[in-house]
């Protein structure tokens, strides 16, 4: 009884039959009384319209109500009920992602975030001084700096190309990678989608290029998984590490690590793992105390997932962004920084006014309209990376539209 006392899943959190999705994706995306729903499901903040669920994304109230029954539950004793009775949990959460990502249950590893299990990956290969290690310079600054760590201690070689502004043709980028492999390149590093734009890059073709050279490739995929379908073998790679606090809805602190079976042996673990360990996905989660029941509510997270229709999530989101980016692009002062043909990107994209001040822009949208972007400023551009999520509403689609419309045809107000 106790076991079952924390698992318990209130009815009136899922999504009753009368309103499950109905007609293909791209009628679903369109259908408002459906998205209410959906609306009604995340009990956020409607005295701002919060357009940066990149960075982290609210969890449905299912969610966030297991995680609550989980944490109570596991407080009346901690040592029994938590690691005994909540941490086996787990085992089926391992089972449900792996399904999702089309993988061995043996081959997923529940880790806090995408850094951790990319720093996994990032300090789990043996290299020597002069290895060479590339990327772009578009990767998350969290990784850049865990490589340029091993650069000051390792005395390895940190090599980072140039995207196009937008991504638009595979074979450019796959190019660029393949031309600055040499006898030392020792690993690939990239994104899934970018983090400063959305863009989604040709994964499957990087890793199939470098696999020909004999370079491992480690895919950053913190923003993909649960914005967009795809499986494991579509992209074809050996180690990726996602986020699941913000597609995917999760408790905050919670991401996947996949290790393909074969190569769990030769990765070592980021905290220390006894050798029986050394074949185990499972040494990966040798971290010591931690919040088992996060990891818990991820199969809620999961369960709502599926309801809403991973296709049908991918095309709503794709909606919402032609709603407000084809609007704007039209006009002549707005540059796109993400290319919105198909396959591109999904639901992210960064933005800019010319002659418009990027975090001035993003000043303003806050403090006269309470939206809430990401000012993006790079070397190579600045931006705001506008990310709507599902209980995000039309009309705060269209507010922004108008808003971003007005600056670029009057530009910013004085005072």
């Amino acid at each position: 009884a106790l076991a079952c006392t924390h698992a318990a899943t209130p009815a009136a959190a899922l999504l009753a039959p009368s309103v499950r999705p109905q007609g293909t994706p791209d009628q679903v995306a369109r259908d408002e009384a459906f998205w209410a729903e959906i609306q009604r499901a995340f009990p956020v903040d409607r005295g701002m319209i919060n357009f940066n669920n990149g960075g982290v994304s609210p969890s449905p109230a299912i969610v966030q109500e297991s995680l609550a029954r989980s944490l109570a539950f596991a407080n009346e004793a901690p040592a029994y009920k938590m690691w005994q009775l909540i941490e086996p949990r787990k085992e089926l959460v391992r089972t449900q992602l792996a399904r999702h990502f089309g993988c061995d249950r043996e081959e997923i590893a529940i880790v806090r975030n995408a850094s951790e299990g990319l720093q996994v990956c990032q300090f789990g290969f043996d290299l020597e001084p002069g290895d060479e290690i590339l990327t772009t310079t578009h990767d998350y600054p969290r990784m850049i700096t865990t490589w340029k760590q091993r650069e000051r201690r390792d005395k390895i070689v940190l090599k980072q190309l140039r995207l196009p502004i937008p991504v638009e043709d595979d074979e450019v980028v796959v190019r660029l990678f393949a031309d600055q492999i040499t006898a030392k390149t020792r690993l690939i590093h990239v994104c899934h989608i970018v983090n400063i734009t959305g863009q989604i890059l040709p994964v499957r073709k990087i890793v199939d290029m470098a696999r020909e050279r004999g370079v491992p490739v480690i895919v950053d995929g913190a923003h993909a998984f649960a914005q967009f379908t795809f499986t494991r073998d579509e992209l074809g790679c050996d180690y990726y590490a996602t986020s699941l606090h913000k597609w995917l809805f999760a408790p905050f602190g919670t991401g996947m690590l996949y290790v393909r079976k074969d190569k769990i042996a030769g990765l070592w673990p980021l905290m220390a793992a006894s050798e029986q360990q050394d074949g185990d996905i499972r040494k990966y989660e040798e971290i010591g105390t931690h919040p088992c029941p996060n990891y818990a509510a991820i199969a809620d997270a999961i369960t709502f997932h599926e309801q809403i229709g991973p296709a049908n999530k991918q095309a709503r989101l794709i909606y919402l962004r032609d709603r407000w980016a084809r609007e704007l692009v039209a006009l002549e002062r707005v540059r796109l920084h993400t290319s919105l043909k198909p396959g591109r990107a999904c639901g992210i994209a960064t933005v800019a006014i010319d002659g418009i001040d990027t975090v001035a822009l993003g000043d303003h949208l806050w403090q006269k309209h309470r939206i809430f972007t990401a000012a993006i400023v790079h070397p190579e551009f600045s931006g705001l990376r506008i990310s709507p999520s599902v209980y995000s509403t039309v009309a705060e689609v269209d507010y922004f539209t108008a808003v971003m419309a007005d600056i670029a045809r009057k530009g910013l107000p004085r005072g």
